[in-house]
Order: structure tokens, then sequence, then C-alpha cells
């Protein structure tokens, strides 16, 4: 689920942290690293959860219709309980390892705030996808999901009242959900009927080397803090760090840290990450100035032999 793009992030994140809180604690950041990570599984979680939430919902309300005297919109359908039985949705609601791995962490936030499901759940019946959906009485499971797909990516990927959830719970989610959506998104489409339980609960990391990757990246940019400074301030004219934006000088750090002490990432790749992150997190200009500075790094390093790349897709 995480890219080495959203681990740079991650970093440089807790870095930005430490230099605001002006706390030197590496343990403590690094413990903040972790959490961020983990933190953006138990999003995902949640994301999905919603579904399982929305499927109680509609039987709920199916269940008191029944006990009816007055008609409504909804008895003119031809299968009052189509949704309910939609194949992809059931599948969902059905998988005991998601079930299991959601009581396992406690995550009952939407039980404790049902007021968001029962938005989602009214925007989703007054929906055009849903009242075309329900007119037929029946469907195929490629018709069930793409109506979960079309569901997740105009109802509930977007809802403005989700995201303030989010956003008032864990500050690092402002980042992770777009992250989160995409994959959701990307989850939904690939998925088959046949599928395994565990399709549904994907690896946060595609291997070990990624938290190794993410843990050396930041120890060693916050340990040589000094020495990464005065490469800075040797590219830089007339260097004051005072007027360089807080996120461009982490950033340089990390890229210059990266450049250096990982020998299978090629340069190129380092400083074309770097310049992506700087496009969404820094000011416009930001990109073109952190390119103009590791440029010149890399010439020098290279006639220096400081650059000792290996491996595979290098020049």
């Amino acid at each position: 689920m995480l890219t080495r793009r959203h681990i740079r992030v991650k970093v440089m994140q807790c870095i930005y942290a430490l230099t605001q809180a002006k706390d030197d604690s590496l343990k403590k950041q690094e413990n903040f690293l972790q959490a961020s990570i983990d933190n953006m599984y138990t999003l995902y979680l949640l994301m999905f959860s919603l579904f399982i939430e929305v499927h109680e919902r509609a039987s709920d309300q199916i269940n008191l219709s029944s006990k009816k005297y007055l008609t409504d919109a909804a008895d003119n359908l031809p299968n009052k309980e189509k949704f309910l039985n939609n194949k992809l949705l059931l599948q969902i609601v059905g998988n005991k390892s998601l079930s299991d791995e959601l009581e396992n962490r406690k995550l009952n936030n939407w039980y404790l705030n049902e007021e968001y499901v029962k938005i989602i759940y009214k925007e989703i019946i007054e929906s055009e996808l849903y009242q075309e959906y329900m007119a037929k009485p029946s469907s195929t499971y490629e018709e069930d999901k793409k109506l979960i797909l079309d569901l997740f990516k105009n109802i509930i990927a977007p809802n403005e009242k989700i995201y303030e959830y989010f956003e008032d719970d864990k500050l690092t989610w402002v980042d992770d959900i777009p992250i989160v959506n995409t994959y959701i998104l990307k989850q939904l489409k690939k998925v088959k009927e046949s599928d395994l339980p565990s399709y549904f609960l994907p690896p946060l990391l595609k291997d070990s080397e990624d938290l190794e990757y993410a843990n050396k990246l930041l120890t060693k940019t916050l340990l040589n803090n000094q020495k990464l400074e005065k490469e800075i301030e040797g590219k830089t004219p007339n260097w004051d760090k005072d007027r360089i934006a807080d996120i461009d000088a982490i950033l340089l750090k990390m890229a210059i840290c990266e450049l250096l002490n990982f020998p299978s990432i090629p340069e190129r790749v380092t400083i074309n990450e770097f310049l992506e992150i700087a496009k969404e997190y820094s000011t416009p200009k930001s990109s073109i100035f952190i390119n103009g500075i590791l440029d010149k790094l890399v010439k020098e390093y290279m006639d220096e032999g400081k650059l000792k790349k290996v491996g595979r897709g290098l020049l």
C-alpha cells in the first residue's frame, strides 16, 4: 500500500514535527514514524468498514419498513433487498478476517459516531447511482461491483464530513486520505468473486526493507543535520537558513542523505522523488530551487567519487 514516496513523506512529517516542537529526541521521532505508518493502515480499515456499517444500516431500514403500515418509495422497488444482497457488499460484510482485524484493533469508531454512517447512507439511497441500480430486480457480480466502486468514488471518498472527522482524529491522516482512497479504488476495480478474505487485508509495506529504509532515512538525516546543512550552505548564494522554507530545508537534507547513504537508489530517482514531494508540500518555486542545489551536488559528488551507486537501472 505504501510506496517509497509515501514513506519519504512520512519521514518528512516526522522531521518537521521535531523542528516545530524543538524536540531532539530521536527515539520519540522513531516512535512517531512507526505510529504514523501504522495509523495509515487503521485509516484503510476504517474506510473499508464503512461498507459494513452502511450494509447494517440498510438492513435496519428494511426491518423497520416491514413493520410500517404506510407505504414509502422503497415499496415500489422490484426488489427491496437487492442492495442488501449486493454480492461484493456481502463479500466485504462476510469477511471474517476483516471483522477480526477491526475487532482486534478495537476500531468501533462508526459505532460511537453513527451520525456519519447515517449521512453516507442517506446520500447513497438518494443518489441516481442507487436508484438506477435498484430499478432492476437482479444483477451480476460485475454490476454489483460497479455500484460499490461508483458509490465509493462519488459519495464515500469525497464526503466532506468524513474528511473532517478524520482530520480531527489524527493530523497525519490529512495526507493519508487521498493515498488510502486511491488504493481502495484500485482494490475494488481488481476484486474478483473468487478472491480469498486476505485480499481485503493487504500488507501495508511491500517488505521489511521498506521499514528499514524509513528508519535509516530518518535516523541518518537527523544525526547528520549539521553536516547536511554545510552541504547546502556551499551551494546556496547568500546562504541564510532562516529564509529557506522549513520544508525545503528538510527535503534537501533528506535528499542529500539518500544520495550519500542509499547506494541501491539511483540519483535521478532520488532527485525526481523529492522534486515531486516539494511540488505538493512546499512553495511553487521550491522544486526549481531544490533541483538546482541537488544537480550541483550530484556533479560534485560524482567528481569526488562520493556517489557509489550499485544495482540495476543505473547509468
